[in-house]
């Protein structure tokens, strides 16, 4: 018959330890679902921001990319503001400077068809700002708005 290797005094606290751990889990799960936290839109960063680099690269195409994906990024951070307390001023205001820096970042391409999508966006986006319900776009066609992009960058 073939004895066991660990007695069965030092079998006993692995377990007890194990049970412990998993009941303090619990109690702390169990009181923290409760919880809620409050945090401010500008105190979250924006989940994409890469700014491009002045260089050589201006005006090709995935530089262009980069650009307007970062302006509507960033936008979409600050709409999120303005949606919770700017009001449709906010929001107006909002799409009128993103309307204005993609016609900037698309004068700069070398890429026609990709300087005509991004005109596209940004007239939809002065659309937005001058519409009478801007919250309407914001819920709709906004968030999508960025696929139209997508075929022209490489």
């Amino acid at each position: 018959m073939k004895r066991n290797l660990v007695p069965h005094r030092r079998r006993t606290p692995a377990p007890t330890a194990l049970i412990a751990a998993l009941a303090a889990g619990a109690a702390v799960t169990a009181s923290l679902s409760g919880c809620e936290v409050d945090i401010a839109p500008d105190a979250i960063p924006a989940p994409f921001s890469v700014a491009p680099a002045p260089s050589a690269s201006v005006g090709q195409p995935a530089y262009v990319c980069t650009a307007v994906y970062k302006i509507l990024t960033d936008g979409a951070v600050r709409l999120a503001g303005n949606a919770t307390g700017g009001g449709e001023q906010g929001l107006r205001d909002t799409f009128a400077a993103m309307s204005q820096e993609l016609r900037a970042a698309g004068a700069a391409g070398t890429d026609a068809a990709q300087r005509e999508q991004v005109t596209a966006i940004a007239t939809e986006l002065e659309q937005a700002a001058k519409a009478e319900d801007p919250q309407a776009f914001l819920d709709g066609e906004f968030a999508t708005i960025g696929q139209k992009l997508d075929g022209t960058c490489p």
